[in-house]
């Protein structure tokens, strides 16, 4: 069976889901955590992602990694960093939000192939320590953002003091401690990832830090995750200006690798 196929499948399962939660979740309203079927549905097409990214990018014989290898792993993690989460926390509503954009980010590895690494050190363990270590920083970004956004959307409604349009939800502030807990390892995270990131610098190119674009705006998503968690534990900072930062700090992040890739690779048609 074609590659693509496989990835079409992955994500027609993603999609299916997907609309099931929204229409049980958001359109009648459903509330409680998953049902037994639902949790293991969602693994799935979870484990189906997850053979396709290790076989397209590890297992290979050539270290093929561009803007939608990123993209496909980053969502792929997501998604089971919310299903770990939805073990503990009632969290009705994120599932259409996680999902949804794992459908469209599963079949991109084999729509663009991305670029073979070449040289020694796209085998050496460090480097992939290093890319392993800068997905899990994405992908709890990506679930940060999902918590903002369900967070900004009780806020408002509680503003508004209209009925609940997701009745499953935590209340506000437990979704507030979850967002600062999530954070905080998107933090440690991006943290690991820059240290190794100095260290393989200087095996490869005999200088502690290349101060390209990537560099910077990976700099900058660190420290405006760190200046949150400092506000937040300094000040109290919270509601709407959680939301804001997070949406900083993650926008920044994806500047750093999938923005820049995305550029040279389908707008510039270069590595």
């Amino acid at each position: 069976m074609p590659d693509i196929v496989i990835h079409v499948i992955a994500s027609a399962a993603y999609v299916g889901l997907a609309w099931h939660f929204w229409n049980t979740r958001w359109r009648q309203r459903a509330s409680g955590p998953l049902l037994a079927w639902e949790s293991g549905a969602i693994l799935v097409p979870l484990a189906l992602h997850g053979w396709l990214l290790y076989d397209g990018i590890f297992a290979a014989a050539e270290l093929r990694f561009g803007f939608a290898q990123a993209l496909s792993v980053m969502m792929w993690l997501g998604v089971a960093i919310y299903w770990v989460e939805s073990l503990f926390y009632s969290l009705a509503g994120m599932e259409p939000l996680v999902l949804a954009p794992a459908a469209v980010a599963a079949p991109l590895p084999a729509l663009f192939p991305g670029l073979a690494s070449s040289g020694a050190y796209a085998q050496a363990g460090e480097f992939r320590l290093h890319l392993a270590l800068a997905m899990v920083a994405y992908s709890l970004a990506v679930i940060a953002l999902l918590h903002a956004a369900l967070m900004a959307l009780a806020e408002r409604q509680l503003q508004l003091k209209s009925a609940p349009a997701l009745t499953g939800l935590p209340p506000l502030l437990t979704l507030e401690r979850l967002l600062f807990r999530v954070i905080g390892a998107a933090f440690v995270f991006l943290t690991l990832t820059l240290v190794t990131g100095i260290i393989f610098s200087e095996t490869l190119f005999g200088r502690a830090m290349r101060f390209d674009h990537k560099t910077v705006f990976a700099l900058l998503s660190w420290l405006t995750f760190g200046w949150l968690l400092a506000g937040r534990w300094r000040y109290g900072w919270r509601g709407r200006t959680a939301v804001r930062w997070t949406l900083g700090g993650f926008v920044l992040l994806v500047l750093a690798y999938v923005g820049s890739r995305f550029v040279l690779e389908v707008l510039l048609g270069r590595g």
